[in-house]
């Protein structure tokens, strides 16, 4: 096992630790302690080095993954030895995108020339990042592997063919996916497709992705989005999630996934959305496999589930303007 870390990017601290978190579960690894307590970095344990990328592809509220360098010297001795090796590079405080203000930062740029390497601040070969230990001392890492977040901009509704004001943000409903630790192969089930949004992200992650929803037009919408981002789903139904079920019946899910409607669900009639939760989500999560998730977006302090679910995280996002919203995380008790 390797140790590497995790910047997050500051949009919801508590949602993207349990992000992290889940997403190096799927990948074979997990959270690690970090006696340094590198603030605001998350410290996590991965199989090998080619794990990093996987992670850092995965990830939607973070930045990059770093790996600490020479850890037993300072920034500086650190740099220099760092520049032996000639390549160009970057230096940065974590969590600023300059670094000329920071003293600590151009001490260690200097030392790396020193050492003989190259600064770049356009295209370098490599980026380092000082971070601050809970002691007050600093430590040099090298980024890893950077997190592509103009992939998720480009899932952005204004960017889809078929487009709802209400639909999930790609880097919320991809945190989700990972909330559900989607992995190749499982498959994920959402029974309010709406716009597709999470199944699209459990998609891209290589799930194999099953939706059902009351509107045909959300049906057809949804796959016109998953057509233009390059996925495809094994089964969407048309029909009360709560009665239809796929051609399969006896199927399993790792996961259910879902963004329950909120103000749509008085189009079933009287029944009220609280009501339509109860006895959608309940149904679906008896499906799910042992080991596997029910992660649902829900009205904050809103329990789509009961008994023998037991809920194991609950983090309040804001998700609109004015629309709040808590990630529950759900596994089976014993």
């Amino acid at each position: 096992m390797i140790s590497c870390y995790v910047e997050p990017s500051g949009e919801s601290s508590p949602l993207a630790r349990a992000e992290t978190a889940a997403a190096a579960e799927a990948v074979g690894g997990g959270l690690a302690p970090d006696p340094l307590a590198l603030s605001p970095l998350i410290a996590v344990r991965l199989p090998d080095l080619p794990s990093i990328g996987a992670l850092s592809a995965r990830l939607a509220l973070a930045r990059r993954c770093l790996r600490t360098v020479h850890p037993g010297l300072d920034p500086e001795a650190a740099a220099s030895l760092e520049g032996r090796d000639g390549r160009s590079a970057v230096f940065r405080r974590v969590g600023r995108s300059e670094g000329s203000s920071d003293a600590a930062v151009r001490a260690a740029g200097k030392a790396y020339r020193a050492g003989g390497g190259v600064i770049d601040l356009e295209s370098p070969e490599r980026r380092y990042w000082l971070a601050t230990s809970a002691s007050g001392d600093a430590r040099l890492l090298r980024e890893a592997a950077p997190v592509d977040r103009r992939a998720s901009a480009a899932r952005a509704m204004p960017r889809l063919p078929f487009q709802r004001p209400v639909s999930l943000a790609p880097r919320l409903a991809r945190a989700a996916a990972n909330l559900a630790r989607a992995r190749p192969g499982d498959r994920v089930v959402d029974p309010f497709l709406g716009t597709g949004a999470l199944l699209a992200e459990a998609a891209l992650l290589g799930a194999t992705v099953f939706g059902i929803d009351r509107d045909p037009t959300m049906v057809r919408g949804a796959l016109a989005n998953f057509a233009h981002l390059g996925v495809s789903a094994a089964e969407l139904l048309e029909g009360d999630a709560g009665e239809v079920d796929f051609a399969d019946p006896g199927l399993r899910f790792a996961a259910v996934l879902t963004d329950p409607p909120y103000g749509r669900a008085a189009r079933a009639g009287r029944e009220g959305a609280a009501a339509v939760w109860r006895r959608v989500v309940p149904r679906w999560a008896e499906r799910v496999v042992p080991g596997g998730r029910v992660v649902a977006v829900v009205p904050t302090g809103f329990e789509p589930l009961g008994e023998p679910w037991v809920p194991v995280l609950a983090v309040p996002v804001r998700v609109h303007r004015s629309l709040t919203r808590e990630f529950r995380v759900y596994e089976r008790a014993p």
